[in-house]
């Protein structure tokens, strides 16, 4: 089980290997949390925009593992764009989870996800706000770190004018064939740690030949590979599933991509179709 833990601007550790919880419904979000924890994961991602926020605490609660142990992000929904409606919503993901604390809330998107990539409009005020929310929240004990998602430079930029507390991470789609290095080398200057969503590119990375030797080589799986990847590039990594099996052998990562190689993989040509999980081609959706 991968267990290293990085730490974040305000000291807090944080597992770098997670539960991601997008589209594993309510029902059976805490079924799912409770085999991870079971397994040696300690650290589960998910957001009010997925809908199982009340799942996935019922796991935490009930996975017989001490809560100080255990790492829970959320996300404040990419429409709250007001203080009223961020405050509120961080209490509500608090009320629904039945938990006294978050260990970190971030902001899901910059913009509204109608608008994501449809708009130039970057919500630059309303993030503001937003983030005050999450300040104040982070204060008042009711969350141990804040930070953002799917945000890029400027976007960063003009949150970090305002901000009293600076973004701790920034949790954006990375994996073989599409990673930001621009983008995480300007967070890493300002002190930001890099979260990485969809590390296996919505499936679509099971499909590439290319992937798929270099997995061979180390005779790992195509995912393995994928996640082991963003972990040398210093990220945090989120593989979404609700299957045990998958769970384990995710955090089985116990070997090391040469620099050579991970070079080859920066360079794997782009994945620019995410086939039933299109239409968001800088992020590839609501992770």
């Amino acid at each position: 089980m991968y267990n290293k833990t990085i730490k974040l601007a305000n000291g807090v550790e944080v597992p770098m290997l997670a539960l991601g919880t997008w589209l594993i419904d309510n029902a059976e979000a805490a079924k799912a949390v409770r085999s991870a924890a079971e397994l040696g994961y300690r650290h589960v991602d998910t957001a009010q925009a997925y809908g199982n926020e009340r799942g996935v605490g019922e796991g935490i609660r009930t996975c017989k593992i001490p809560r100080e142990q255990l790492f829970v992000t959320s996300k404040v929904a990419a429409e709250h764009k007001t203080y009223a409606e961020a405050a509120a919503s961080i209490d509500k993901t608090l009320a629904d989870m039945e938990l006294d604390y978050i260990d970190m809330m971030i902001i899901h998107s910059p913009q509204p996800w109608a608008e994501v990539n449809q708009s130039v409009n970057r919500y630059v005020e309303g993030n503001r706000l937003a983030w005050k929310a999450l300040e104040d929240a982070y204060k008042a004990g009711k969350i141990r770190a804040i930070g953002v998602s799917n945000f890029l430079e400027g976007d960063i930029e003009s949150l970090w004018e305002t901000a009293e507390i600076k973004p701790m991470v920034n949790q954006v789609l990375c994996h073989i064939s599409n990673t930001p290095i621009d983008l995480i080398e300007f967070c890493r200057k300002k002190g930001i740690v890099m979260e990485a969503y969809s590390p296996v590119a919505h499936g679509e990375a099971l499909k590439n030949e290319t992937i798929a030797e270099m997995a061979k080589k180390y005779g790992v799986t195509v995912p393995q590979l994928c996640i082991r990847y963003d972990v040398q590039l210093g990220m945090i990594v989120l593989p979404k599933t609700a299957n045990p099996e998958h769970m384990k052998v995710n955090a089985d990562l116990g070997f090391v991509i040469s620099g050579e190689d991970m070079e080859a993989l920066k360079n794997v040509e782009k994945i620019r179709d995410y086939g039933e999980h299109g239409g968001f081609p800088v992020f590839g959706g609501k992770m």
